[in-house]
């Protein structure tokens, strides 16, 4: 799209807009949704805070991070100090975090509508949720998933049992640590290194399956929903499609926000619709045709299932 000014949702009625989403829901079509973190915050997914130091305390005290984006990004000197946190972590938000309340909400509503969901989300929880593995794309990857750290070829392995095993070798060193009287600040949060994971077929350092540079592995199940994906777009290019984009912010616009933002343009009968708090807004030229709901997304999608 062109240069474009931005309508934004404080300009708008929320009862009105919700009024208008649960009846483009109830008329369309079709449905595409794209999912961005913002969901997972409002389904009680929170990187920082009580669930921040519930799960990873030690590694504020010891490293100085505060929340657990930043600790998947610090340079630990290892890779057993690596694995020491991302176990904790992918433990926290892959295997232990229990499907939300908002997912399991958000997959009933579609169930019974032709849709297909787009997500940058890596927790897993629309697939905890049952939704059909043949209308999800998990584009950006999956804490479940490891790959090589070269790589050296284009397959991820699950990795819920390495995973497992390493947190609670960490967890039994802090508890030992403690007990013989090392403060938090000076613990060794390493994993043993005979549980430190290396490609089957190279041998290299195995790596989380994220994506965050050009060495992320798009695997044959990558590929293939990214292909039915772009099936259901074709199909659906006409007709009255709603766009809706969930909690989806400005670090990645171009695989949710600027495609949905296109794709209504193009075709005159879809309607977008915005659901974020603080970030809820619309190119003007698909003013008329936007709902714009700058709210928690749990509350609207509550009040869309009852």
């Amino acid at each position: 799209m062109s240069s474009q000014t931005l309508t934004l949702a404080s300009t708008r009625n929320f009862s009105a807009e919700l009024a208008r989403l649960q009846e483009a829901f109830d008329q369309a079509d079709a449905i595409v949704v794209g999912a961005g973190a913002g969901l997972s915050t409002a389904a009680g997914f929170t990187y920082s805070g009580e669930r921040f130091e519930r799960w990873l305390g030690p590694w504020r005290k010891r490293y100085g991070f505060s929340d657990m984006y930043s600790g998947g990004f610090y340079p630990y000197d290892t890779l057993a100090e690596f694995w020491g946190y991302w176990s904790k972590s992918i433990l926290a938000n892959r295997y232990e975090a229990g499907v939300g309340k908002t997912y399991q909400q958000l997959v009933d509503l579609l169930s019974e509508r032709d849709h297909f969901v787009l997500t940058t989300n890596v927790d897993h929880q629309l697939q905890l949720a049952s939704e059909p593995h043949d209308k999800l794309f998990y584009t950006q990857g999956d804490y479940g998933l490891f790959q090589c750290s070269k790589p050296c070829h284009a397959k991820t392995y699950d990795n819920e049992q390495q995973v497992r095993a390493m947190a609670a070798a960490v967890d039994e060193k802090i508890a030992a640590q403690r007990a013989a009287g090392v403060s938090d600040e000076a613990l060794d949060l390493s994993v043993p290194e005979e549980l430190v994971p290396h490609c089957p077929v190279c041998g290299r350092p195995m790596t989380t399956n994220l994506r965050c540079d050009d060495s992320f592995v798009e695997d044959k199940g990558w590929h293939e929903a990214s292909r039915r994906y772009d099936r259901y777009l074709r199909k659906h290019s006409h007709g009255r499609v709603l766009y809706l984009e969930l909690g989806v912010g400005g670090n990645t616009p171009g695989i949710i926000k600027l495609p949905f933002w296109r794709r209504v343009a193009e075709n005159r009968e879809a309607t977008y619709a915005c659901v974020n708090l603080g970030e809820s807004f619309a190119p003007s030229q698909i003013a008329d045709r936007s709902i714009l709901l700058d709210a928690d997304i749990a509350q609207v999608v509550d009040a869309l299932a009852k």
